[in-house]
């Protein structure tokens, strides 16, 4: 447990610091080749038009296509989008409901520029986005570029805790991205090379972190560079969060099945990196549970009934931070967070034993394309 959520983000850190590996310019620059911006949509008759015209308003000096999957739309979408009338937005239809991963399948190999944005429509872009994405293509080496999202602060106590859990997150994978490469791209902003894509099964629930493992696999690196900036306005309410790591989780459990050689160092150089920073904390709910009980089948000992009244008192504050939202205190919100996520890996392992032969419809992304910042 200390290891996962604080021994490997010390090591990956110090590894960062003392052996940094950052990507060079070898090659032309992508912005002399364009840039091609994928849009997986349903229903976002109300989304579509502002977010085209933020990435149109984007700085790129090279050739920009934006190529908009219109998913089984019913609403005004495919209407609004024929309405902005540009040359540069391109649209393709689906008579039903795929789900983003056959989007991406139907789209990337019909981009025409070999540098490829993943986006969704509910954030915006920084100005600079477009610009920061593709700068590291320029080395050869390079398969993905993970941008940053940003995400509005909750204002509840228990979601505090989700606050500083993701505060963390995105810390990790700086320090990952400067060793090596980050363990999974933000589905939000991020970009990879049109050649080196592979389909995905159209019921992957994790596309951002399989799409640049198979890359990191085949030997690329994938990038992370927080000055690509997006933004979502919705905030990282307890409940919304819940929701969104369910799906998160399920989807680990799912890329662990699928994809047991990633685990086989000879086959794989982040393999250490995938177990510590996603596998390992699927563990915690168990190694807590069993912490519990052995706790209490050594009460009649010192060190035991320290370790449950030490326990006692984490769980109640955390229970304290879930009952009383409003209170804003470190020493309760902090607790509240860290027991809700826990939580949620517990009870997705059984929603993923339960559904795992029909995880597209149980899962399907909603209209307004969720990310996931696992």
């Amino acid at each position: 447990m200390v290891y996962s959520f604080a021994g490997y983000p010390a090591l990956m850190a110090l590894l960062a610091r003392l052996r940094p590996k950052p990507w060079q310019a070898r090659g032309q620059s992508s912005a002399h080749e364009g840039l091609s911006v994928v849009l997986c949509v349903h229903n976002a008759a109300t989304l579509i038009r502002p977010r085209l015209q933020n990435l149109l308003e984007c700085a790129w000096a090279g050739p920009l296509e934006i190529v908009v999957v219109c998913d089984g739309c019913t609403d005004g979408t495919t209407a609004a989008i024929r309405e902005l009338a540009t040359p540069q937005v391109r649209m393709l239809e689906t008579d039903q409901r795929g789900g983003k991963p056959a989007g991406l399948n139907l789209a990337i190999p019909q981009c025409l520029h070999q540098v490829v944005v993943l986006a969704d429509v509910r954030q915006s872009f920084d100005v600079e986005a477009l610009q920061k994405l593709a700068a590291p293509f320029a080395d050869p080496e390079v398969g993905a570029v993970s941008g940053l999202l940003k995400i509005a602060n909750s204002e509840a106590g228990g979601g505090q805790g989700v606050d500083l859990y993701w505060q963390l997150e995105t810390k990790l994978r700086a320090w990952e991205g400067q060793y090596d490469s980050v363990i999974g791209c933000t589905g939000a902003i991020c970009a990879i090379r049109r050649d080196q894509y592979m389909p995905l099964p159209e019921d992957t629930l994790l596309d951002d972190v399989v799409i640049p493992m198979r890359l990191a696999v085949n030997g690329a690196r994938i990038i992370y560079q927080p000055s690509a900036r997006a933004f979502d306005p919705q905030k990282l309410e307890p409940k919304r969060e819940k929701k969104r790591k369910m799906r998160t989780l399920v989807g680990n459990f799912q890329m662990m099945e699928r994809h047991p050689s990633w685990l086989i160092p000879w086959r794989n150089r982040l393999w250490w990196q995938l177990l510590s920073h996603k596998y390992l904390r699927l563990m915690v709910p168990w190694l807590m549970i069993a912490l519990a009980v052995l706790s209490f089948l050594a009460a009649d000992a010192l060190f035991g009934r320290v370790l449950l009244a030490a326990q006692g008192a984490c769980y109640g504050a955390a229970m304290l931070g879930l009952a009383l939202p409003k209170l804003k205190l470190r020493f309760l919100t902090i607790p509240a967070g860290f027991f809700m996520l826990q939580l949620s890996c517990f009870t997705a392992f059984f929603s993923y034993l339960w559904h795992r032969r029909n995880l597209l419809a149980l899962w399907q992304p909603a209209s307004s394309s969720p990310s996931s910042v696992s």
